[in-house]
């Protein structure tokens, strides 16, 4: 049993949390007759831990753009490229349940150690471009929220990001509870925006289903939209939040738990992908007259006279939701990757201290936020295809799945998303070096 799974283990006994193994009281596995809902909702949880990733502030910037350059028009981009999340995170859970490992601490089982040194180094750096982007943007909400100078709103985002990690000491249970509750926030805000602003629910339909692409502009905001969406750090994260959750006596147990994964993935990863889409729903409004909105700022100041201060409110109180929770799915998917792929672990604190630090920096150096952003997405693209390619390796080893290996069309679906994913980021990186037009 892993270091990992020990202490999930034990953190689920404080916190009065009993194992799923069918007792003699009669609770079962997810699936079973009796004890079914108290089951879900202790077994809930990794899907929607990883669902933040998919409406963290890069997101934000990303949807805002899209709607108010594009209007509905870039809708189905954002549709695809939520499946394709959907599809990749139900595998890594998948790994985590049938190996009862984490795909970090497969890596460094599997491949030669100058490779899995040279894996950790990039998922730190995309751990800590993720954490970047997250970070200024909970700060920028803040900032707005409650009209502050951004600098001393990063200060403050830092503590308050600081004391939400101490509930790690009380178990992973409670963070779940709160990564979900955040979740539920901005869920809830984008929602009533839906009521707030005009939508014209027919061209968003056909926006939907309809693949367009209005200029070559359009094109470089599609690969931003897909080429960010798979997150690295959410991949390796999901399979640690699953691996020994629940003690596995046969492989009838493995099916019944990788179901209720699915269905987790597709109501967690279905809500951020509806989040998502009414993003750029409500920023469409912005869309001829305002078409120019490129800041996360830009969007707030002018959504107060366009929609009214309800609207913008709830915009700046889901932004900070936003940032705040993925910012602890950042932090704790950093501690995951380190101690997979190199067996170090530090306190959660220092390695927060450590990652806001380049955030000041590159602020108080007069950096754009919302350029900092974007150039934190350019990171991602660098080491994105490697958790990808990797979880499709070891997604099809019988030695390590056994009769749950990924094989047929499931494994020919994965390889061609791999494909796009890979082919749109590449493009992304030459585009941004100028090798490609706009």
């Amino acid at each position: 049993m892993t270091d990992c799974s020990l202490g999930y283990k034990l953190a689920s006994m404080r916190d009065g949390m009993a194992t799923l193994a069918q007792p003699e009281n009669g609770t079962e596995l997810p699936g079973g007759r009796r004890g079914r809902l108290a089951n879900v909702m202790r077994m809930a949880g990794p899907a929607f831990v990883a669902s933040v990733a998919y409406v963290d502030p890069g997101n934000y910037a990303t949807n805002i753009q899209a709607g108010a350059r594009y209007g509905y028009a870039l809708l189905w981009v954002v549709l695809l490229a939520n499946v394709v999340a959907m599809f990749f995170q139900a595998l890594s859970a998948r790994v985590g349940i049938v190996s009862g490992r984490n795909l970090a601490e497969l890596c460094r089982d599997r491949y030669p150690g100058p490779l899995v040194i040279a894996m950790w180094i990039g998922s730190e750096a995309a751990a800590m471009a993720t954490d970047l982007a997250e970070f200024i943007g909970a700060a920028v909400g803040l900032s707005l929220l409650m009209h502050l100078a951004l600098l001393p709103a990063m200060g403050l985002t830092a503590i308050v990001t600081l004391l939400l990690l101490t509930l790690q000491n009380r178990g992973m249970r409670p963070l779940e509870l709160l990564i979900t509750g955040l979740v539920a926030v901005i869920s809830l805000s984008y929602l009533m925006e839906l009521f707030i602003v005009p939508v014209h629910w027919g061209q968003a339909a056909r926006g939907s289903v309809v693949p367009t692409l209005p200029d070559g502009e359009a094109l470089t905001l599609c690969i931003g939209l897909v080429g960010a969406t798979v997150m690295p750090h959410a991949i390796f994260l999901h399979s640690s939040l699953t691996q020994g959750r629940v003690p596995m006596r046969s492989d009838a147990d493995r099916r019944r738990m990788i179901r209720f994964s699915n269905r987790e993935v597709l109501v967690a990863l279905g809500i951020a992908g509806l989040v998502n889409m009414a993003m750029v729903v409500v920023t469409a409004n912005f869309h001829g007259g305002h078409s120019d909105i490129a800041t996360l700022e830009g969007a707030y100041r002018t959504l107060t006279p366009l929609l009214g201060g309800a609207a913008a409110g709830l915009f700046l109180l889901s932004l900070l939701a936003s940032g705040l929770s993925s910012s602890l799915v950042a932090t704790l998917a950093g501690q995951v990757v380190m101690q997979g792929f190199v067996r170090f672990r530090i306190p959660v604190t220092l390695r927060r201290v450590v990652t806001v630090l380049p955030s000041f920096a590159v602020i108080a150096c007069g950096v754009d936020p919302t350029s900092a952003l974007v150039l934190s997405q350019v990171v991602l693209s660098f080491v994105l295809p490697v958790p990808m390619i990797t979880l499709l390796l070891v997604s099809r080893d019988p030695a390590v799945m056994g009769t749950f290996r990924l094989g047929g069309a499931g494994l020919a679906l994965h390889v061609a998303m791999v494909m796009v994913i890979v082919a749109l980021n590449v493009a992304l990186l030459a585009q941004t070096a100028g090798l490609l037009p706009g």
